[in-house]
This record gives structure tokens, sequence and C-alpha cells, in this order.
């Protein structure tokens, strides 16, 4: 019975919406993003934001505000990815509702 549901939830969805087989599903590039980043920060620190967008990275609207922080250097450089709702969806859903500008989870999940 359970897998009549999921095959009926399978065939109910348009060609559009079908997973490709040849591409990784995005909650998984999600968590293997989140992971590689978190590799980055073990290893020393990352980048400040404030040095990422002097470079010509995009920010996220998320990233932008901390950057925007009176804070030191030292929390600029780290993963405010960690505590971002975006992250969280990203790793849990299969479309996430995240459509934030330059945010990784969502060019994953949108595009």
């Amino acid at each position: 019975m359970e897998n009549d549901r999921a095959f009926e939830r399978l065939a109910s969805l348009s060609d559009a919406q079908r997973p490709r087989p040849d591409r990784a599903p995005a909650k998984l590039k999600s968590r293997i993003y989140s992971a590689l980043v978190n590799e980055l920060a073990l290893s020393g620190p990352l980048a400040s934001l404030n040095e990422s967008k002097a470079d010509g990275r995009r920010l996220c609207v998320f990233e932008h505000a901390v950057a925007l922080l009176p804070i030191g250097e030292d929390a600029k450089r780290r993963n405010p990815c960690r505590i971002c709702h975006a992250r969280v969806c990203g790793e849990r859903m299969d479309h996430a509702p995240i459509f934030w500008p330059a945010c990784p989870y969502c060019d994953f999940h949108n595009g």
C-alpha cells in the first residue's frame, strides 16, 4: 500500500517536475555544500564577508546584513549559513521555499 502511494505520486509529477537521473537532488547538494564549508572552517578561518564582497563575490541578504554589523572581523569570518533557515530547509526539503539572491541553497533548489 505504501508503494502504491509512492508510485501514484511519482506518476502525478509533470515532466518538468520529474527528477532528472543525471542530476543530484537539491537537498543532497545542500548537504554536500554544508559539509565542504564546515571542512574549510576546520582547516582555518574563512575569508571575512567584507573580503568576499571586495573580491566580487555576491553576498546573500543575511550575509550582507552580518557584513554591515559593527562586529569584529573574526565574527565575520564565521559561516553565517550555519544559523540560516535556508540551510535547514535546503538540507531537509526536496523543493525548499527559499528565494534569496546569491544564496547557494536557493541556487541548488531553484536552478
